[in-house]
Formats: structure tokens, C-alpha cells, sequence
């Protein structure tokens, strides 16, 4: 008889029964802690506020090394030989100047260009003399300092203009003081000189600029030791394109000398054409042109 007295219900709150299965996704699941556990890998995985700060430095140490070396670097001026387009006189605070590395990996270099150049062999000049070693330290921080633009470079660097080009030739000078490009006098508003009741130029024989090099000088003319007296002159001072590291483009310290570096073509003024302002005449006469060109075909396109 005891087989069929009914059983007592299991009490409430004792667990599941022999058939059911546990809720894998209640509060008390086995491998979950609930919100303190999170809280714990989060704080596990912040980094600390030091290692954060060294990330980003070198972050953009190695961004600013990568633009310099193949988008912009910005080079120190040491010489006073571009005055005054660009300052750099001894014991002055010289110009940085921020040089384009990109234009001429598509054309090249033109006259009246401000360019920065590896000085060839054949150019031994005083302006940018080897100094003597520094130490390690000071080497290495004079290094970084290059590669940022804050100090001198530790190479053979040189700034000037072009004033002419392969297959040119190049003299000095006329009867008014005036070097000559193929016979034909230049136009240089922004020569500088030493003495200007005095602004006359050293002459020289007429050189024709090898295939593939340039003629470049200083606007502080008579204060400027270029392709007139590098190597002796002549063709040995010429400089091969593959030299030339950038166009200068813009001076970007002292902040009282910002502005864009003057690329004024010499040789403009030699052109039988028109005034520059005349010579975009053609261009804005085709745009307003090219309105009620584009109109009339369309009313022709909807009549057929």
C-alpha cells in the first residue's frame, strides 16, 4: 500500500529536476562573474599614461621623418648667398625653408626655381665647409634635428636659383649689367646687392649648360659663390638634376618671415608674347565661350 500513496512535491527553490537543465544564462553560470569580471579585463588591458605619451611621440616622430623624406623637408639656410629672398646671415637666426620633394619626380626643374641640391664633387665652396665631428650625443641629436628640420644637416646641401637650363648658354654681361641667356639679357627683380649704388656683376664667359644639368646663382649676386666659380667654372660647375632635391616653396620660420618663396622666370621677359595678364586673355575668352557653345548644341541635340 505504501507504493500508492502520493508523493510529497519537491520542495520550491531546491533546484532543477532530474530532467531539466541548468539556465546557461543566469547570474550564477559557471565562467561568468557578471559585470565585475568586464570591469577587470578592461583595466587589465589599459596601458598606462607613459606608455600611451612614448606611442604617440614616436607615432609622430615617424610620420614627420617619412613626409620629410619623400613629401616636404624643411632645410635650415646657413649662408647669406639668397638674400634677401631668403635670410640666413652669420650669427642671424637663418630661414627654415619647406622644400617640395614631389614636383620634380614629374618635371623638371625651371628657370627662376629656388632649388636645394646636393653639392656635386666639383663644388668645394666655403658656404657649406665640413665642420668637425661631434660626439655621439651631440651626433645623434644633431641627427634627429636634421631629419625634423630644427637643425643644421650634416651634409653638403646648397640653395640657389636656376637660372638656366640644359642646352642654354649663359653669359655676363651686357652693356647694362645684365646676364644674358642665349644673347638675350634677364629680367631679375629680386637680385640683391651688397652696395646698391654699386650693382654690378662679375662677368664671365659664355658657358652652354650640358643636357640633363642646370646654371644656378644667387640673388645676393656678388655674395654668392655658384656655378660661376664651383670647380673652377664653367661646365664643371653646373649642376646635374639628379642632385636636386626639392623646390623651395615656402619660408616657414622665423613666423616674421612667412611667405611663398618667389619663382619669378628670368627668362619671361625674353618671350616675343604677350603680358602674362595678356597671355590668360585666350583662356578666359574659350571659358566664356564655351557656356553658349554648350547651350546651342543641346537646343540642336533637341530639335533632331
Amino acid at each position: 500500500m505504501a507504493d500508492l500513496l502520493p508523493r510529497d512535491p519537491e520542495p520550491a527553490g531546491i533546484g532543477p529536476g532530474p530532467h531539466e537543465r541548468p539556465d546557461p544564462g543566469g547570474a550564477n553560470a559557471p565562467g561568468e562573474s557578471g559585470g565585475d569580471g568586464r570591469n577587470r579585463k578592461r583595466a587589465k588591458r589599459k596601458r598606462p599614461f607613459w606608455q600611451e605619451l612614448l606611442i604617440l611621440v614616436g607615432a609622430a616622430l615617424v610620420l614627420t621623418v617619412l613626409v620629410q623624406q619623400f613629401v616636404a623637408k624643411v632645410f635650415l639656410i646657413p649662408s647669406s648667398s639668397m638674400e634677401a629672398t631668403l635670410h640666413g646671415c652669420n650669427g642671424c637666426f637663418g630661414d627654415r625653408v619647406l622644400v617640395d620633394r614631389i614636383t620634380y619626380d614629374f618635371t623638371d626643374p625651371e628657370p627662376g626655381d629656388v632649388v636645394v641640391f646636393r653639392g656635386p664633387r666639383s663644388w668645394t665652396s666655403a658656404e657649406s665647409a665640413p665642420r668637425p665631428s661631434p660626439g655621439f650625443l651631440a651626433g645623434l641629436g644633431q641627427g634627429l634635428g636634421s631629419l625634423i628640420g630644427f637643425a643644421s644637416p650634416d651634409e653638403r646641401d646648397f640653395v640657389k636659383r636656376v637660372i638656366a637650363v640644359g642646352g642654354q648658354t649663359v653669359q655676363c654681361c651686357d652693356a647694362r649689367g645684365r646676364v644674358l641667356v642665349d644673347g638675350k639679357p634677364l629680367d631679375e627683380p629680386y637680385l640683391h646687392w651688397i652696395d646698391p649704388a654699386h650693382p654690378v656683376q662679375r662677368p664671365f664667359a659664355p658657358v652652354t649648360v650640358p643636357h640633363g644639368s642646370l646654371w644656378v646663382m644667387g640673388d645676393n649676386r656678388n655674395n654668392s659663390c655658384d656655378s660661376r666659380c664651383q670647380g673652377g667654372g664653367g661646365t664643371n660647375g653646373t649642376v646635374p638634376v639628379d642632385e636636386v632635391i626639392g623646390k623651395a616653396r615656402l619660408i616657414v620660420l622665423p613666423p616674421s618671415r612667412w611667405g611663398v618663396v618667389s619663382a619669378r622666370d628670368p627668362q619671361q621677359a625674353m618671350a616675343l608674347g604677350a603680358p602674362g595678364w595678356q597671355q590668360g586673355l585666350p583662356l578666359a575668352a574659350g571659358t566664356a565661350l564655351a557656356f553658349p557653345a554648350v547651350a546651342v548644341s543641346r537646343r540642336i541635340g533637341r530639335r533632331r
